[in-house]
């Protein structure tokens, strides 16, 4: 009870309170509008939270990322089209639900669904805590270093049908991590003779540049769009009722949630996909799906909704992001010289707790929001899109030049949107680059100094934990090795 007062004591502020607010609102709002998403919104944000406490500005962008994926079922489910990536699954059977008049229903059982995965998600979290107090501190330099590379490994192979591609972004991530000047023996590295790059390339300006700039590219190229939506008429908490009939499916689909989220490079997709195969499987009306069936709209927004608060375990317990929008996050702990991984949980539990209560209460202020807003919401969707791509480039470009007033990052900036708008528009993926640069710099840093205590090669793996972790690693190649080779022995 004291650990759960002090969690209390840490949030009872008004800038934490405010900051929920803004962050919770925010996200539901930027969810709602198309073509925008989490990720360019917290690029953006991410300078400004650099001079906040941990604490305001971690909630401010949990408040974002656990939000954005509510309002994204609006347009998902009102226009066809998802108002984030992660409700793409959602028009399966939202869009059909409108056409014949349930748009009302269809919402209901999005908010209801979204809710009960955020909120179970989040007690699981809780629960887990022991749990994860007892093991974090068993995880030394070698392990994290294995976590570190199983992360990377997990993030390419995820990339179904382009792992090669996956892997070279990756790759070019961890390169440009070692861009300047090295922090061990001071020499340069990869700067060519230029002095500007003797400090590195920074992270934010590369995830401005891929995430927001090349969105805002994307907009700006594309024809201007102005959706419309009808109001919706009646209450929105019948879906809560609905739900109980179909409890089943929710609780599995936020279970499916929770395990994805806690593996690195996995997440969102992986978790709906699983979720609504399951619901479509063991429905009794199969045929339904696709064509407006409720478990499948409950299956999609209960998984992706529980993914936020699990994609938190291996951030706080190893230091290990899952993927952007949590390697973003780590960014701001690194600012504040707050390093998550074993010490997080042994040294400042009560601010761990606070970010778990933080994540509960952001649902209910979401819930509470869309019950009251959502007709409100829909003139969000009838902005311009060209209108939304111009204020998205000039908010970038202000919030890299606030970084360390640099013309030069404006510049580099503007050429990692260039890039990232070509990999867009190839539907090539980006997030690799970002995770490789995150925890390349993990990696680099662990492995010198696991070696001081190695003198032979099986010395690393010497340890359960290590070797556990190496076992793994092997069986995820192998696995992926041997489907390769099977599938393309079918093929023949």
């Amino acid at each position: 009870m004291e650990l759960f007062g002090d969690a209390i004591s840490i949030l009872a502020r008004w800038d934490v309170v405010a900051a929920l607010l803004v962050g919770s609102v925010g996200g539901v709002i930027i969810g709602a509008v198309p073509g925008v998403g989490a990720a360019v919104a917290i690029a953006i944000l991410l300078p400004a939270t650099f001079s906040l406490d941990p604490i305001v500005g971690l909630t401010a962008l949990l408040g974002i990322y656990g939000s954005s994926m509510y309002g994204g079922a609006i347009p998902a489910i009102l226009i066809n089209t998802p108002g984030t990536a992660v409700n793409a699954l959602t028009t399966y059977e939202g869009t059909p639900m409108t056409e014949r008049g349930e748009a009302r229903r269809a919402l209901s059982l999005a908010y209801s669904a979204s809710f009960f995965g955020g909120v179970f998600s989040v007690i699981c979290l809780i629960l887990l805590s022991p749990v994860l107090a007892a093991i974090a501190p068993m995880f030394g330099s070698r392990e994290i270093f294995l976590a570190a590379l199983l992360g990377i490994v997990l993030v390419v192979l995820a990339h179904r049908g382009q792992v090669l591609i996956a892997g070279a972004m990756a790759s070019f991530g961890i390169w440009l991590n070692t861009v300047g000047l090295e922090s061990i023996q001071y020499s340069q590295r990869f700067t060519f003779g230029q002095s500007w790059l003797s400090g590195g390339i920074d992270l934010i300006v590369v995830v401005l540049g891929l995430f927001a700039i090349s969105q805002a590219f994307v907009l700006l190229v594309e024809p201007d769009k102005r959706s419309h939506a009808e109001p919706i008429k009646g209450g929105l908490l019948a879906g809560f009722k609905e739900l109980a009939v179909y409890k089943r499916v929710a609780t599995v689909s936020s279970t499916f949630g929770v395990l994805m989220g806690m593996i690195p490079g996995v997440g969102e997709f992986t978790a709906q996909f699983m979720s609504y195969t399951y619901a479509q499987k063991t429905s009794k009306s199969p045929e339904q799906f696709g064509n407006g069936s409720p478990e499948g709209l409950i299956a999609s927004e209960a998984a992706n909704n529980a993914v936020p608060a699990a994609a938190m375990i291996p951030l706080l317990a190893l230091g290990i992001p899952g993927e952007a929008l949590t390697a973003m996050m780590l960014s701001v702990f690194y600012v504040h010289s707050v390093v998550p991984g074993p010490g997080l949980f042994q040294n400042q539990m009560d601010f761990v707790v606070a970010l778990y209560i933080a994540l509960l209460i952001l649902n209910v202020l979401v819930l509470i929001f869309l019950l009251f807003s959502t007709n409100v919401l829909l003139k969000v969707i009838e902005f311009p899109t060209r209108s939304i791509g111009i204020s998205v480039l000039a908010l970038s470009f202000v919030g890299v030049y606030s970084l360390r007033n640099s013309a030069i990052d404006c510049g580099i900036a503007a050429g990692f949107g260039m890039f990232g708008f070509i990999l867009k528009r190839l539907e090539l993926p980006i997030v690799p680059i970002i995770l490789g640069m995150v925890l390349g710099g993990i990696m680099e840093a662990k492995l010198r100094t696991s070696m001081m205590r190695v003198k032979a090669p099986l010395d690393f793996i010497d340890r359960p934990i290590s070797f556990l972790l190496f076992a793994i690693l092997l069986i995820v190649i192998g696995s992926y090795i041997y489907t390769t080779i099977r599938s393309r022995g079918s093929d023949k």
